[in-house]
């Protein structure tokens, strides 16, 4: 019988990792890219012991540097082996790992870091130099590790922390318990303010075992985790991790030709990724007529995963490998799932037609319903409240993964949590949808998102996919825009090529002729194009609506 990482004692997910290095120590753990060479991307790889006996060593060294059980520590470091390592020594010795997408921004990033109030700060050179010219979080960080050089701002250097915790021996893995704080991670804040999600343990525990039946990984899966925190549940789910060459911010820019070696290579059996990425993927696959025969599942989150985008990264895959389009949040993960095996065309057609977005039914053991849209605090939830099939509201959910509060933001968290009867904490997830007489769950947009008019209210994911039908459209984004004391309905436009006036009146004409044809799209009152959606900094996927019908606003007649 497989020896488990979890015990009623210690509820830490780093206890994985020693097992896979006591059953599996030559197993990779990772292969990691050090650079690129005449068009070939450059590996190292780490076995399972390795990869345990450093983060030990690094757990040791951030012990003798005051660095243990409850110290808030930011960390910033790129993906690769010092980022596990450390991830992993972090959790191993009981301290809250602090998580913030550098591409949030230079502002944000400093708010939240100030936020935050670590107490350490692990990063690369870059990263430290940043800390100290823009002083983010002066007045708690009183600790610093730099990995690389290290330029006059004194605290220690990786190499420095690495000796020390060499010098003896024996496994590092503090007894948390289940409702420890295990990790602060900062929302994006594509759709508002950057928020810090607190993490208990149990969630992490929870978070594995849900992966691991909604997706059918099993031990030795190889996996390519273009998100990279993603990466982090592969010991205990005994998967080998291929870091992809890429800026994981960036991943609509990810060149396909080295996702596509890497592929090959290692022979990778699930490939993790946003939309965009995807995208990105299907259409190098579709152009060079390439096939991933290795590969058994894919898995996409960040955003809703269009149709075009599914059909045509199948097409590389090998026959009936699902591709899986979970719905969730940082808050609360995951919530629902969908395979593409379950798109038939019947189903393809109702999303294609406005009715939304299917996202699959619950994860067991969740329990999802859907209230009244409110923008206020609902602070108790009974089930007189709970919609029934078919009506429109706001997604709740409640399981093991879902979050209880936001880290030193009350407001926020009075926003988002609400409390049944018996005590239990569900997440107003800030998503509009609907339940089907099947059970599935449907995504319509983003509560924020909406526009209300005198008539109705619409909702921006159920009437774009209307209009992203058209052949020519990359896609579109619908938003309000307040002229003459009235909301109008414009619809925005991002084509997948350029094109002249001519071939735009076109289309404008092509769009509104599809508008008027359907009852759910007659309010779009304009149409217009705009070069390049922005878009969220994490998954490059969700659009920036609110900037564009600022810009929608100094565009209309």
């Amino acid at each position: 019988m497989a020896e488990s990482w979890q015990s009623p004692v210690v509820h830490n997910v780093a206890g994985a990792l020693a097992v896979q290095a006591r059953q599996h120590p030559e197993q990779p753990a990772m292969h990691y890219p050090v650079g690129v060479r005449q068009g070939c991307i450059e590996y190292l790889s780490c076995s399972y012991r390795e990869l345990d006996e450093l983060s030990d060593n690094w757990a040791r060294g951030l012990q003798d540097a005051g660095i243990g059980r409850g110290a808030r520590t930011a960390l910033m470091v790129p993906p690769g082996l010092d980022f596990f390592a450390v991830f992993f020594a972090l959790f191993k010795v009981g301290a809250v790992p602090v998580l913030i997408d550098p591409g949030i921004g230079l502002k944000p990033l400093r708010a939240c870091l100030n936020e935050a109030s670590p107490e350490a700060f692990i990063g690369i050179t870059r990263a430290q130099l940043a800390r100290v010219l823009l002083r983010w979080a002066p007045d708690s960080i009183n600790k610093t590790i730099t990995i690389g050089p290290r330029l006059g701002w004194g605290g220690h250097t990786s190499r420095q922390i690495v000796a020390a915790g060499s010098k003896s021996g024996g496994s590092v893995l503090e007894a948390t318990r289940p409702d420890d704080t295990a990790a602060i991670l900062f929302t994006s804040g594509s759709t508002g303010i950057p928020k810090g999600v607190v993490y208990r343990h149990r969630h992490f525990t929870a978070q594995v075992d849900m992966l691991r039946q909604a997706f059918g990984i099993e031990p030795g899966d190889i996996n390519l985790p273009t998100f990279p925190p993603f990466a982090l549940f592969d010991p205990a789910l005994g998967m080998t991790s291929v870091i992809p060459y890429m800026d994981p911010t960036r991943p609509a820019r990810a060149r396909p030709e080295l996702l596509a070696q890497a592929i090959e290579r290692f022979g990778v059996t699930t490939i993790f990724g946003s939309p965009a990425l995807l995208r990105v993927l299907g259409d190098y696959a579709q152009r060079e007529s390439r096939t991933f025969t290795t590969v058994k599942r894919v898995i996409s989150a960040g955003a809703a995963v269009p149709i075009d985008v599914i059909r045509k990264l199948e097409r590389a895959l090998p026959d009936d490998t699902p591709l899986f389009t979970p719905y969730g949040a940082t808050e609360c993960l995951p919530v629902s799932n969908l395979s593409s095996q379950d798109i038939t065309p019947e189903l393809e057609q109702a999303m294609n037609s406005g009715a939304g977005i299917c996202v699959g039914q619950p994860v067991p053991p969740n329990r999802v319903g859907v209230i009244s849209i409110s923008d206020q605090a609902e602070p108790y939830l009974d089930d007189s409240l709970l919609f029934p099939p078919g009506e429109t509201g706001e997604i709740v959910v409640h399981g093991p993964t879902t979050t209880d509060q936001y880290w030193r933001r009350d407001e926020q968290t009075r926003l988002a949590k609400t409390t049944d009867l018996e005590g239990v904490t569900w997440h107003r997830m800030g998503d509009v949808g609907y339940i089907d007489d099947a059970g599935r769950l449907w995504y319509c947009g983003r509560k924020s998102q909406r526009v209300i008019l005198a008539e109705e209210t619409l909702f921006t994911d159920q009437l774009e996919a209307v209009f992203n039908t058209h052949p020519e459209v990359r896609r579109t984004a619908l938003v309000g825009v307040q002229r003459s004391g009235r909301t109008q309905a414009v619809l925005c436009v991002e084509l997948l090529e350029k094109r002249g006036k001519a071939d735009r009146e076109r289309i404008r004409g092509d769009l509104l002729a599809i508008a008027l044809g359907n009852p759910r799209t007659q309010r779009i009152e304009n149409i217009l194009f705009h070069p390049a959606f922005p878009v969220d900094i994490r998954h490059n996927a969700k659009i920036g609506r609110e900037k564009l019908a600022a810009w929608a606003r100094g565009r209309l007649p």
